[in-house]
């Protein structure tokens, strides 16, 4: 299934989708599939590009083959006064992949890469000295259903 896209066309969502599976397609392979000349991909691409659409071009490590084992998810409550301070410390660690601002009360969802069980509860540990932070919840994804890696949310 394709995600549908309000600002772009058939074509580019099925470049997009392409790309997205895999980064590493050249333009002629491309536009075998989709129909198109090479030199009618590269610019499509680079419009992409251009608009903001493609962010940037990257590649997905899986860190349990990598050799970081857990997957953890965090809810931390803060005080408003010091969201900003709170996320400036969070974005700094390498194990916290990525930091949201959820609606509702002031609170962030947060995720992180650990090595394993004691890993968390010292990290936890460091997390819960964080002036701003009233309140820390985690969990530990069990298992993968679905993941879109090409998709920013």
């Amino acid at each position: 299934m394709v995600m549908k896209f309000k600002n772009v066309d058939g074509v580019d969502t099925k470049i997009l989708k392409l790309l997205s599976e895999n980064g590493r397609l050249s333009n002629a392979e491309i536009g075998r599939i989709v129909n198109l000349t090479r030199a009618t991909v590269r610019e499509r691409i680079n419009t992409l590009v251009d608009n903001g659409i493609i962010e940037r071009f990257t590649i997905v490590v899986d860190p349990r083959k990598a050799g970081t084992q857990l997957s953890v998810f965090f809810n931390i409550e803060v005080e408003w006064l010091k969201l900003d301070s709170v996320v400036d410390i969070l974005v700094d660690y390498e194990e916290i992949t990525n930091v949201y601002q959820m609606s509702g009360k002031p609170h962030l969802h947060s995720h992180a890469m650990l090595d394993d069980t004691e890993h968390v509860e010292r990290f936890m540990l460091e997390l819960h000295k964080i002036d701003g932070i009233t309140d820390l919840t985690s969990e530990i994804l069990l298992r993968r259903f679905k993941e879109q890696h090409s998709v920013l949310i």
